[in-house]
């Protein structure tokens, strides 16, 4: 694998993750516990948003329902985007495990070659 992969297959996801972690953790937190349903929904926002494949048009509503409607559409969308950003997470694991087995791989054979 090369470093350019490694990066945008494991270094990328595991950063987004963080930094998404680092940021919505302080509002979950309530009365000293986590909500983890609500940091999976709000981590997964920025992965699922643009994935949904219907989005509600509020259209006839007044404004409480067109609000209602819009954070229906983002808790949907947060919804997909966690499972997405598991999804991101294993592979990321995945592919860090065989560019270790690849580096071992290649290290052993450089030094069979002496």
């Amino acid at each position: 694998m090369r470093v350019s992969d490694f990066i945008k297959k494991v270094t990328i996801p595991i950063v987004a993750t963080i930094l998404l972690f680092a940021l919505f953790y302080p509002l979950c937190v309530n009365n000293g516990g986590c909500d983890y349903l609500k940091l999976w929904i709000l981590m997964g926002i920025p992965f699922g948003i643009h994935r949904m494949f219907v989005w509600v048009i509020p259209k006839g509503f007044d404004i409480g329902g067109t609000v209602g409607v819009w954070a229906f559409n983002f808790l949907v969308g947060g919804m997909i985007g966690g499972v997405i950003l598991i999804w991101h997470l294993i592979l990321a694991i995945y592919y860090l495990i065989e560019s270790m087995m690849s580096l071992t791989l290649w290290i052993v054979r450089k030094i069979a070659a002496r």
